[in-house]
């Protein structure tokens, strides 16, 4: 590795299978060492440069023994192998030469950070490959006068808290310190380094870590993607001369499992009155940090300040990134168009880190001369403490720098072989020895319980063996497996194995879920059943050994549980998972689907952390639609979360970044508590609480199209919320005016083209508003409407507190001085969105600040709380009695004049529709008298056929008596038989008036009965 610039490279990996169900398209490309990136929104490309792009998406196989090699024909695919070969190899060949090395893997989590650096099953990383290689090289070592000595250490930061993964026994709530030494830099003070003689030492300390990192991620879930991991290998070479002088080649190897890097910017939500980051973010972010001033630098730019000394983590990295040390960084990246951005940030990240320029240098000197070194820093120590009257701090700090010098003269005095004897026996006595084996081996004959997690490498390390008989699970030290977490009881479940069939029943008020349904009796357990303990330890049952089949249990990983809970809590995966090759939208619609899948673990820990500092809030995720606010109803979805404090009965929305970097400060608060240490009593640094908020409650949306030809709009809509629920009915009226201010009647319906280049006006009116459910749910609210038209000020109603009708009485003139056709084209395709919002801690808000009274801090012991807070809980049910009947009489008006109203809005309307027939209002009697005048009609006109046909008789005998000859001679004998019958007629044509008078007649009798 020629030159001290740090090396950076990318690998990029298959799909995973939540990237399969979402029919994900690949937007990574990569051309020799270049990477291409391909934005899934306009199909715009970036392009970056590494040492090494590494393809392992596709073209592999998996062989015989698992591991997974380039297909055939094929040298696209990059293998564990190739990785080692190109970054591993130069890690050893730098150590070898006496240089520190360090190599650190980041991405986002699940981008296969630890795949590259731990490996998977037979799929080594680069960890153990490296550590195999170099005893492969040391075991060919055939110089007597060349001693090769290697030691182990692991740790994990989480919280700016390190602690010792070797060290099985429990650590000190504050972790181990952090000392700085003038010539060796950072340290951690008390870090166990444990020497190794072979390969399979380090394997099986690799295991114990595992096992102890897993222990306390499955109390806290986060934890395992928000810890980092540090595996050191220190390497030294001791070299005699022939004069019997030594010198020791020495060479750090730091080898970095980052956190995930989703969140690597959460310092802070934006708009958060809270703008501190939380400390379990703060190594993270202070990395990017340090590289991305390290970059400036590197770019020519004078007096940048490196913040180091920020956090835990860059103070151990500090000879890695800038110092003495030749640096490796490998960037993970998914493949999948969903996590875009993300994959983007990553890039990013890497390009900047690769133009750090680090100083390594040879780290040699003579063994007796560091003996040496050390006793006169030991005489200057001892002759500062002797004079003594500095202060005690100082005085304490020198003692410590004494004892540690001490102990590093004794370490150097033993010979390598002593230390190894001693790691030997420590371990027999911390692990048992064979008898330690024999029992882990259990798991291979009887059923047992394995555990799940969202890091891939932590999964499936805990075994818990469910022999023959009753297994306890919880908290107490007296369960048979103690699992500690949150929502976790003393005892918390109890399972019966009869040896042939294996049942679980929960304790009284324990929470379990068994295949994402609530357990609530004792139930039969199922081969591969999946199991969640509280809020967040999970476990896949694995059966009797005649029920097990090779690899079963890879399908069961932590996303298959999480879409299980989702799924039986009612979201409709199905429904929300696009299929392939379907539109951005459905991309878009997924990616939210997911979002709302991950925040559901971080809610729930959210939730049972409040319930155990009984704080009394509930987080709640759902879907914001901006179409409810959108003019022209446009507009993606986002996840927010509901806060409810469930005491004071306020209510707060959040965005998804402000509950996830409050999540991080109630983690936080909550690692302190149960460190048993003191808690803020204020609450202006309480993550729960916040100054109380106005809430948006649901809108309508008022088509203007019809305002265009002059047509009024005098309706009631229904308010809908963001799940499509009915908050409140609204009356909302909308009157084209004429140009001194007066309402237009129906005649004055144009077309639209008739408007252009005159003034028009019109009026919106909202008189009320009934059914409010936010008031009606607690009378100490309020709530007022609002809305914006063709772009000006919003326009806002004033508040009505306490009432389920309230009586806005809000009227707003719009005047447009001459209509364009643009205004035009904006009342056809626009419609006014009136929103409601509510209010809280309205009139009848006592005195006494309520938020004052049940705000709640914990410091470790909760009995005085509890008593305050029933003292505190009677004091308002007494104000709320008060209140309540204040209510009742106040609400008895309101009715009185509600009902007043209503009638005369009856009224209103019956005029309005006097001519029209309401067919729904018809009743079986009208229907009835309908068929009676039917029928009279129909024998009225039958009888007046009869008539018009004797008319048309007289008429045809007329004509004939005209032109005929028969009855001439007799002029009164014809005109006699006419006036017979004209007769006739007369009597027929009375008879049919008076038959349908009495038809009519009987008909109107027969409707007053």
């Amino acid at each position: 590795m020629p030159g001290d610039s740090v090396k950076v490279a990318v690998r990029v990996r298959p799909f995973n299978q939540r990237e399969k169900n979402a029919g994900s398209s690949c937007i990574i490309s990569m051309s020799g060492d270049s990477t291409t990136i391909k934005n899934p929104e306009n199909g715009s490309t970036k392009m970056f440069a590494f040492d090494y792009s590494y393809w392992s998406h596709d073209s592999f196989q998996e062989n015989g023994e698992g591991v997974f090699t380039p297909r055939s024909g094929s040298t696209k695919y990059t293998d564990q192998r190739r990785v080692f070969q190109d970054l591993g190899q130069g890690v050893l060949d730098n150590a070898w030469q006496g240089y520190n090395a360090a190599l650190f893997a980041y991405g986002q989590t699940g981008s296969g950070k630890s795949y590259s650096m731990i490996g998977y099953g037979p799929n080594k990383g680069i960890v153990p490959i490296t550590c195999e290689e170099l005893f492969k090289a040391i075991e060919t070592n055939k110089d007597s006068q060349k001693q090769l000595q290697v030691s182990f250490s692991m740790l994990e930061i989480y919280n700016e808290k390190v602690k010792d993964l070797l060290v099985k026994s429990k650590q000190a709530t504050e972790g181990l310190k952090i000392r700085q030494n003038p010539q060796a830099g950072f340290y951690v003070d008390g870090l166990r380094n444990v020497p190794v003689r072979n390969y399979k030492e380090i394997e099986k300390l690799m295991e114990q870590g595992t096992v102890n990192r897993t222990t306390a991620s499955t109390n806290m879930n986060a934890t395992s993607s928000r810890s980092h991991m540090v595996i050191t290998i220190r390497f030294n070479q001791v070299i005699r001369n022939a004069g019997g002088e030594s010198n020791t080649r020495s060479s750090d190897i730091n080898l970095v499992d980052l956190a995930g890097s989703e969140r690597a910017d959460s310092t802070g939500a934006t708009g958060d009155r809270l703008k501190e980051g939380s400390a379990i973010n703060q190594s993270l972010s202070t990395l990017g940090n340090v590289i991305s001033a390290l970059a400036d630098i590197a770019g020519g730019k004078k007096n940048v300040l490196v913040p180091y000394r920020n956090s835990v983590l860059t103070k151990l990295l500090q000879t890695a990134l800038g110092g003495n040390s030749r640096t490796i960084m490998i960037a993970a990246l998914s493949p999948a168009d969903i996590n875009y951005d993300e994959t983007l940030s990553t890039l990013r990240y890497a390009d900047r880190a690769k133009k750090i320029q680090n100083k390594a240098v040879v780290n040699e000197s003579p063994t007796d001369r560091l003996i040496r070194e050390l006793k006169e820093e030991n005489a200057r120590l001892m002759a500062a403490v002797g004079k003594g009257g500095g202060k005690a701090d100082d005085s304490e700090e020198l003692q410590r720098l004494l004892r540690e010098n001490e102990r590093r003269m004794a370490d150097m005095d033993k010979t390598w072989e002593q230390k190894l004897e001693e790691a030997r026996r420590e371990w027999e006595r911390g692990h048992g020895g064979v008898d330690h084996e024999e029992e882990q081996a259990e798991w291979r004959r009887l059923p047992y319980f394995t555990n799940v997690n969202e890091d891939t490498q932590l999964s499936g390390v805990i075994k818990h063996c469910l022999r023959v008989g009753e297994t306890t699970f919880g908290k107490s030290s007296t369960a048979t497996y103690i699992i500690r977490g949150l929502g976790i009881q003393e005892q918390h479940a109890i399972i019966k194995n009869s040896g042939s069939k294996v049942t679980m029943e929960p304790v009284k008020g324990a929470k379990i879920y068994v295949n994402g349904i609530k357990l609530k009796a004792k139930q039969e357990l199922g081969h591969l059943s999946r199991i969640k303990f509280g809020s967040s330890c999970l476990f896949l049952y694995v059966g009797q050994v005649s029920e097990r089949k090779a690899n079963d249990e890879k399908e069961y990983d932590y996303d298959y549980f999480m879409a299980e809970l989702a799924e039986h809590r009612g979201v409709a995966i199905d429904l929300q998972t696009p299929k392939i090759n379907e539109s951005m939208e459905n991309l878009k619609s997924y990616v939210l689907f997911q979002e709302f899948m991950d925040l559901l673990p971080q809610i729930s820990e959210a939730n049972a952390i409040s319930l155990e500092l009984n704080k009394g809030v509930k987080f709640e995720a759902e879907i914001k639609t901006p179409a409810s606010h959108d003019a022209l109803q446009h507009g993606g979805k986002e996840v927010i979360i509901q806060v409810t404090n469930e005491k004071t009965k306020k209510v707060w929305i959040w965005s998804k970044e402000k509950f996830l970097h409050r999540k991080d400060l109630m983690e936080e608060l909550y690692c302190r508590y149960m460190d048993g240490e003191s808690l803020p009593m204020g609450r202006d640094t309480d993550p729960f609480w916040d100054p109380v908020e106005d809430i948006f409650l649901g809108s309508c949306h008022i088509m203007l199209q019809s305002l265009s030809y002059c047509v009024e709009i005098d309706e009631h809509f229904t308010l809908h919320n963001y799940h499509g629920k009915e908050e409140a009915v609204m009356r909302v009226k909308i009157f084209p005016l004429n140009d001194k201010g007066e309402y237009l009647g129906d005649e004055s319906i144009v077309e639209p083209r008739e408007l252009l280049g005159k003034p028009f006006n019109f009026e919106i009116s909202i008189p009320e508003c009934m059914g409010v459910r936010w008031c009606s749910e607690d009378r100490s609210r309020g709530v007022y409407c609002k809305f914006t038209i063709i772009s000006k000020e919003p326009v806002k109603s004033q508040t009505v507190w306490g009432k389920g009708y309230c009586d806005f009485g809000l009227k707003h003139r719009v005047r447009e001085k001459k209509v364009t056709q643009e205004f035009i084209n904006y009342l056809q395709t626009h419609s006014l969105v009136v929103e409601l919002w509510g209010s809280q801690g309205g009139p009848y808000q006592s005195t006494l600040n309520e938020e004052d009274q049940i705000h709640q801090t914990f410091n470790g012991s909760n009995g005085h709380a509890q008593s305050d807070d029933v003292f505190s809980q009677l004091k308002n049910k007494d104000l709320e009695i008060e209140h309540l009947t204040k209510d009742l009489d106040a609400m008895k008006k309101d009715n009185f004049n509600l009902k007043k109203k209503l009638d005369k809005q009856q009224t209103q309307i019956d005029m309005k529709k006097q001519r029209r027939v309401d067919v729904s209002q018809a009743s079986t009697t009208d229907v009835g008298l309908d068929a009676d005048l039917a029928q009279a009609l129909r024998l009225f006109f039958k009888d007046v056929k009869t008539v018009q046909a004797q008319i048309t008789e007289i008429k045809e005998y007329a004509k004939m008596s005209q032109h005929g000859s028969s009855d001439n001679g007799n002029i009164k004998k014809a005109l006699g038989k006419q006036e017979q019958k004209l007769h006739e007629v007369e009597s027929k044509l009375s008879g049919c008036v008076d038959s349908l008078k009495e038809s009519v007649a009987n008909t109107l009798r027969k409707a007053k009965r």
